[in-house]
């Protein structure tokens, strides 16, 4: 399979269960490593990377949003969203820069309490903040909605799209939920070991 995204699009990989969909995510995301070709990211070849090289490239070029939001529930909002700067070094901004993230996804008001105080919709938006805080090059989210309900599953697609607008963000999303997020940059269909660009039969190109 072979394909290009660009900065500022919002992408969708969709396939049926067990395709490959978040083994594709995890290999971007530098959490598995392809066992044949290369994967560019800001024109580096990722796949030539040590480990120490590799932990340092994901940590400042890519951001994470899960089907759980994976909060630590004895730290409060803000020190989860914060936790990937920490890990990187803090610098003086950093407090700031979250707390203006949390503002931007509605939760000034729920900065300061502990993770495990907040609703499952209230925390995935947390965890966009989070994936969000070291200005990464791509935001990688593996069905982001696939634990929330109807409603706050649009909620949370509308706020990606609205941070991908406001921030030129790009975000590569894994979803079996497809019609929750409407129209989009591109999708990328998994099937048959083979990536395909669009999403029914008629549309298919093979990118080999």
């Amino acid at each position: 399979m072979s394909f290009s995204i660009e900065k500022g699009e919002i992408v969708l990989i969709v396939g049926s269960s067990g395709s490959g969909k978040s083994t594709l995510l995890n290999m971007i995301g530098l959490l598995d490593h392809p066992s044949n070709g290369k994967i560019f990211i800001d024109g580096v070849d990722t796949t030539t990377l040590d480990d120490n090289k590799i932990s340092s490239f994901r940590n400042k070029k890519l951001g994470f949003i899960f089907q759980f939001s994976n909060l630590l529930t004895d730290l409060s909002v803000l020190e989860n969203v914060l936790l990937p700067r920490q890990i990187g070094g803090t610098d003086g901004a950093a407090e700031k820069e979250a707390i203006d993230l949390l503002k931007a996804v509605g939760l000034e008001k729920q900065m300061y309490k502990r993770a495990n105080k907040i609703s499952g919709g209230q925390a995935q938006r947390v965890a966009i903040a989070r994936g969000l805080i070291n200005h990464p090059s791509i935001v990688l989210a593996d069905e982001p909605t696939g634990n929330l309900d109807s409603v706050t599953s649009e909620t949370i697609v509308q706020l990606m799209k609205s941070m991908a607008k406001k921030l030129n963000q790009t975000f590569i999303i894994v979803t079996h939920d497809r019609q929750h997020f409407g129209q989009v940059d591109k999708v990328i269909t998994i099937k048959d070991g083979k990536s395909y660009e669009g999403e029914q039969p008629s549309e298919m190109e093979v990118l080999v």
